[in-house]
């Protein structure tokens, strides 16, 4: 679903990108870890062109992704991304926010729009706040409307790029948890996050980064219990013992 092949990306000196192989199945759940400054981040928006790349090349479901240009809006728009800020347009209802992109790019009709926005709504959970505006909502729910806004393209794949690191503690669970759900129910995923409990139970394969470079990858149980390489039991050495 997701190919990168030979993917070099440059922020002045600094190698963000260092040739960076990795194939996503379709149905795949890879969740990306890794110290801050790694490349996480950079990896997750170079696949929908939100980076660009010095080189190398990335493909969405066979398809090359384009550098501009309506071939480029094409392909992204079958890549739903969630951010760490939930990014919604706070002049519109949550009802209007998840509407927005089927109308406007799919073609579809308000009637239509509306009533798959109720259904991904009920499925995030919050469908009785379709009426609110997002500065009315706790931020896990804003990041849930968020999920349902890019589900609303029905996307191919689903980025996520640190979705809950700007929560409260205990709005963290409630985003997780609609994430286990999309992870059960198929969708093919990437994530970028520091939710160790997540990468142990969504994910299908963990990738670990340093200094923008996969330096391992594996199953969550071989990750997590017996790390291959010197920087991931490092990096586990330290966060697993709080």
């Amino acid at each position: 679903m997701v190919s990168m092949h030979q993917v070099h990306k440059h922020f002045g000196s600094l190698h963000v990108l260092n040739d960076i192989d990795l194939v996503v199945a379709p149905g795949e759940v890879v969740v990306v870890i890794g110290p801050s400054g790694s490349g996480k981040s950079t990896l997750c928006r170079a696949i929908n062109r939100l980076e660009t790349i010095d080189s190398g090349t990335i493909a969405i479901d066979g398809q090359p992704l384009a550098d501009e240009g309506k071939e480029l809006a094409r392909l992204r728009a079958d890549v739903g991304m969630v951010f760490q800020s939930f990014n919604l347009f706070a002049h519109k209802t949550i009802l209007e926010n998840v509407t927005l992109g089927p109308l406007k790019v799919r073609g579809l009709s308000k009637a239509d729009a509306e009533k798959r926005a109720h259904e991904l709504l009920t499925r995030v959970g919050i469908d009785e706040q379709a009426s609110k505006y997002p500065a009315q909502l706790s931020g896990g729910q804003q990041q849930r409307v968020a999920i349902a806004r890019a589900l609303a393209m029905e996307p191919k794949v689903m980025l996520f790029d640190e979705p809950t690191s700007a929560l409260d503690p205990e709005m963290i669970k409630e985003v997780l948890d609609t994430m286990v759900d999309l992870a059960k129910g198929g969708m093919t995923m990437i994530v970028v996050t520091h939710e160790m409990g997540f990468a142990r139970t969504a994910a299908d394969r963990v990738l670990f980064m340093a200094d923008g470079q996969i330096v391992e990858e594996n199953t969550p149980e071989e990750f997590f219990t017996n790390p291959s390489s010197d920087r991931a039991k490092d990096f586990l050495g330290k966060i697993l013992k709080h």
